[in-house]
């Protein structure tokens, strides 16, 4: 009747028991790969399921009695079947893992309240750039302003400022992004070594992360990497002439044959760990499962490929037109990595990531990233902006790394960004994965903090469908 595959997540509970608000979804069906998956929203459960079972609680979502169950599905199931099927659905509602209440609404005053305290800073090391993305939001390195590298000075202030604001909490991490960081490499090792130095001072904990287009990358610099950063982000698009038309030198030039063979030996330095090839996916790239697979096939283990986010005018720019096309990709794609997997060639594709036995508390799950409140960016000169997304934009900026935060407002702001607080939110199974989604995707596309930026919502939703389905496929063989 049921498959034994049972997939359990629970949040902590913490709160109250909540009534369960009429009109919220509670339950999210689908089928995929074969499979017939039932997501019970508020609880995290997993359950996958025969047709019988997968038609009765499409009957009970829709509030429909015993009575008018056994009757709909008479002429399809045996009534012994049907009347074994609602016994267990009756067990599992009172185990509280299928049409579970939503038991965090009310946690979220105490939510906003909370006393914040900042864990994570993106330093901009350089406003300045090597390459010429054609998609870069942050216009090659300038983020709406002047080209710039950050000196010593700001950077141990930044740093200063991370320690002095983070409370007792010990673990710190703290990013060396830009424009292109290794531009401005002497200052990265500086800020370490000083981190390193004021650890064993206030007992805290660094952990240092870098992302980087590679055309500087050698050895010198993937030898401390690998003693000091605990994660490197490397920028590769994918095949060579998708790479190439998207990441050129200025002069118009592609990179690819320039950093794919340093990403390779990096990867493997790593002993193929603590890193992502990260990639971007545009309208000239729909069938980007293709990239994935390239990127596995030169080796790459920990894979990273997000859609493009820009202006709807940008020729690049993903079109909800788009959206069927990129959902058959993914589905493309989550078959192939069980394929591979099963064949012993595995790999991690970041979006497929879901911790269903586990996963972040229930604050991180309303809200996501922390952006404004625990994370911060700092630009090269020492402005505080809520993140890197946000950089350049006046109305955003919040402080400098000398007077810190002076404006406590845009703090709260951020402070109310969260899956309750957000009306599209309201009716996504996702929300729970997702935590309500960019807030800069969000203002940039609507105007406010409070809104979500559709295409990115249509497919993270998918995203979840597949890694859920995924995790089926591979438990059943286990």
């Amino acid at each position: 009747m049921w498959n034994p595959f049972v997939l359990w997540m629970k949040l902590q509970q913490k709160m109250n028991l909540l009534e369960m608000e009429r009109g919220y979804i509670v339950i999210h069906q689908y089928k995929n790969n074969g499979y017939n998956i039932i997501l019970d929203v508020n609880s995290g459960s997993v359950h996958v399921v025969d047709d019988l079972v997968y038609d009765v609680v499409e009957l009970l979502e829709k509030k429909k009695t015993e009575e008018e169950v056994l009757s709909s599905l008479k002429d399809k199931f045996k009534e012994a079947d049907l009347k074994e099927a609602l016994e267990e659905c009756n067990a599992l509602k009172e185990a509280g893992v299928l049409f579970s209440e939503d038991i965090y609404r009310d946690a979220v005053l105490d939510f906003k309240a909370r006393k914040t305290v900042v864990k994570a800073l993106c330093l901009h090391i350089a406003h300045d750039c090597n390459l010429a993305c054609k998609y870069c939001f942050a216009e090659e390195g300038e983020y709406h302003g002047r080209r710039a590298l950050m000196s010593y000075e700001v950077g141990k202030k930044a740093l200063d400022f991370l320690i002095a604001n983070s409370g007792s909490r010990r673990n710190l991490e703290v990013d060396f992004f830009g424009g292109e960081p290794l531009m401005n490499w002497q200052v990265v090792k500086d800020l370490v070594k000083y981190g390193r130095e004021q650890e064993k001072i206030h007992n805290k904990n660094f952990r240092f992360t870098l992302t980087t287009n590679g055309v500087l990358l050698n050895d010198e610099v993937m030898e401390f990497c690998n003693k000091e950063m605990g994660n490197v982000v490397l920028s590769l698009d994918g095949r060579k002439e998708i790479h190439d038309r998207m990441r050129p030198f200025r002069n118009g030039k592609g990179s690819y044959d320039l950093v794919v063979p340093k990403f390779q030996k990096f990867a493997d330095s790593r002993g193929q760990e603590r890193y992502y090839v990260r990639g971007t996916f545009t309208r000239n790239n729909l069938d980007f499962a293709e990239d994935v697979l390239h990127f596995a096939d030169l080796g790459f283990k920990q894979i990273s490929v997000e859609p493009v986010v820009a202006s709807p005018e940008e020729p690049y720019a993903l079109r909800e037109e788009d959206i069927p096309r990129i959902c058959q990709e993914y589905d493309k794609l989550a078959r192939e990595m069980i394929r591979r997997e099963k064949e012993g060639k595995g790999f991690t594709f970041f979006h497929f990531m879901i911790d269903l036995t586990g996963g972040p508390c229930v604050y991180k799950r309303m809200s996501g990233c922390g952006s404004g409140t625990e994370y911060l960016a700092v630009t090269p000169w020492g402005d505080l902006y809520p993140c890197h997304q946000f950089v350049g934009q006046e109305e955003f900026l919040m402080g400098n790394v000398d007077q810190g935060i002076t404006r406590p407002d845009i703090v709260d702001q951020f402070k109310g960004c969260n899956v309750y607080a957000k009306e599209k939110c309201q009716n996504c199974f996702a929300k729970f994965y997702c935590s309500g989604g960019c807030a800069a995707n969000s203002y940039n596309f609507h105007g406010s903090l409070y809104d979500a930026y559709d295409i990115g919502c249509e497919l993270q939703r998918k995203r979840v469908e597949c890694a859920i389905m995924i995790k089926a496929a591979l438990a059943e063989e286990s």
